[in-house]
């Protein structure tokens, strides 16, 4: 514990975000991110308790109270050690994920949490800026041969670790760059695609071979999911060549709103929204692109991937941007003491709301409206939890003008086609059945065919993704060489 009054004597410092006029003019990252100075005052605020409930609230059980104390003394070398032996890619997770450990943080029964994720933040940006993060190859090889299938952050981190323990190591891709969802799902202006970019070389420096443009198995001819693959490897083929096969890809195909008037034109998913304009910030060129200019923007689906919708139809010059939630409006306030350590239900405003957004909540869109086959607008009304179930508030129907809406109501499964292609046994909700269990985690009911990430728990968090993989990681090595020394 650097400074033991720390708490008492220093207030929560969040990161800054530049000026709305100015952020809206680009895709780049606008996060004004803590100093150095800054960074050792908030982490002079941890109070490195005996039962750190961040550690246990992080998905990949950070380090947390090391490395804030590592920050306070000004030994950042060795703060990326720490940060590094739990988390492949913590430049990702400082970026994008939503901090369960500062819901968990102790100072957060009663006061402001400490600002963890900027700590974070701060210690991997400046171990790229001092040049620590290098590759770490094997000392020996194994001579096994792995097949990782999706290159999300799930892919990534089991690559990494299994290239570290010396296995000869494929990542499949079906797009045409690594990344997954973080690369044509996740906005350029919340995580910039050079980070994926970096780990990309030091991941190949280890031994890793990507194989982009590759789809394994296939989709149906009527799919939205984003393929860009330009070739088609079967799973038999796959099985046959690799000593082992772990599927890590996203969950995919979105929960689609079968109502009257859905097939007129102008009503997209979200994932065939942002993927494209991810695609054109790397300076692709792609036809027909789904541009919100001069439109009025309806966003059905009130969590993150609507508040990418809003935040990426804001920069195309939209006349209005709208989302719908279904539930309730959650309070502004969490009732602490009823949900302290737990991540609590609360209105959260991000970035993207604040550059323009109407929000409306506890609404159900019953029909679309359309003109020449065209959406012009949809009915909506309002509803009601009653018996835990929402119903229908009579007399409280709603006209709304829309030239183009966008699903964003969160996703179903990943594509059942893929994991019927191998074999692998689905549970309730179309997921990948297995388990993640000490010994024999992650391993699916077809031999030598292991799942993890989106792929077996459904859509999640991006440190849920790397937890999986590193834990997936260590099954597969484990499975092929009857003992791990990697890290769980």
């Amino acid at each position: 514990m650097g400074k033991v009054t720390g708490f008492m004597e220093y207030e929560r410092l969040e990161e800054g975000y530049k000026p709305v006029p100015e952020r809206l003019k680009h895709y780049k990252e606008f996060v004004v991110a803590l100093d150095d100075q800054q960074s050792k005052v908030q982490a002079a605020r941890c109070m490195d308790c005996g039962t750190p409930f961040c550690n246990s609230g992080c998905p990949v059980n950070n380090i947390i109270p090391d490395f804030n104390d590592l920050v306070y003394q000004g030994d950042w070398k060795n703060a990326i050690t720490v940060l590094h032996s739990t988390n492949n890619f913590p430049e990702f997770t400082g970026r994008i994920c939503p901090a369960p450990c500062e819901a968990a943080c102790t100072l957060n029964v009663n006061d402001d949490p400490v600002g963890i994720k900027s700590i974070e933040h701060a210690i991997i940006d400046r171990a790229w800026a001092e040049g620590w993060v290098q590759p770490q190859p094997p000392r020996h090889k194994t001579g096994k041969k792995v097949a990782v299938v999706g290159s999300g952050p799930a892919g990534m981190a089991a690559a990494q670790q299994l290239a570290r323990a010396g296995h000869d190591v494929t990542l499949f891709e079906k797009n045409d760059r690594v990344g997954g969802l973080l690369r044509y799902g996740i906005p350029d202006f919340k995580m910039e695609k050079t980070h994926i970019d970096r780990r990309v070389a030091q991941m190949e420096a280890e031994g890793v071979v990507f194989r982009t443009g590759v789809m394994v198995g296939s989709l149906p001819k009527d799919s939205k999911v984003t393929n860009w693959a330009k070739e088609t490897i079967t799973p038999e083929q796959l099985k046959k060549d690799f000593d082992a096969v772990l599927l890590t890809g996203g969950s995919e195909q979105s929960r689609d709103l079968p109502v009257p008037g859905r097939d007129l034109d102008g009503i997209h998913f979200a994932m065939e929204f942002l993927p494209q304009q991810n695609k054109v910030n790397a300076g692709d060129k792609v036809k027909s692109q789904l541009r919100a200019e001069g439109k009025h923007v309806i966003v059905i689906g009130g969590g993150d991937t609507g508040s990418d919708c809003v935040g990426t139809s804001n920069r195309h010059g939209a006349v209005s941007v709208t989302q719908f939630e279904v539930m309730p409006q959650p309070p502004e306030e969490e009732n602490k003491p009823l949900v302290w350590p737990y991540w609590p239900l609360k209105l959260r405003t991000s970035s993207s709301h604040e550059e323009g957004c109407t929000r409306e909540f506890a609404i159900s869109t019953k029909e679309f409206k359309g003109d020449k086959g065209k959406v012009t607008g949809l009915t909506t009304v309002q509803v009601d939890m009653k018996d835990g179930k929402l119903v229908e508030i009579p007399g409280t129907e709603k006209e709304y003008k829309a030239d183009l809406v966008l699903l964003a109501m969160g996703f179903v499964n990943p594509v059942a086609s893929i994991l019927d292609g191998f074999g692998v046994d689905k549970d309730g909700r179309g997921n990948a059945k297995a388990s993640t269990e000490f010994t024999g985690g992650y391993a699916t009911n077809v031999p030598k065919v292991f799942a993890a990430g989106d792929m077996r728990r459904g859509q999640s968090l991006v440190v849920w993704a790397i937890r999986e993989g590193r834990q997936a990681a260590r099954s597969v090595d484990e499975f092929l060489m009857g003992f791990s020394d990697l890290p769980r």
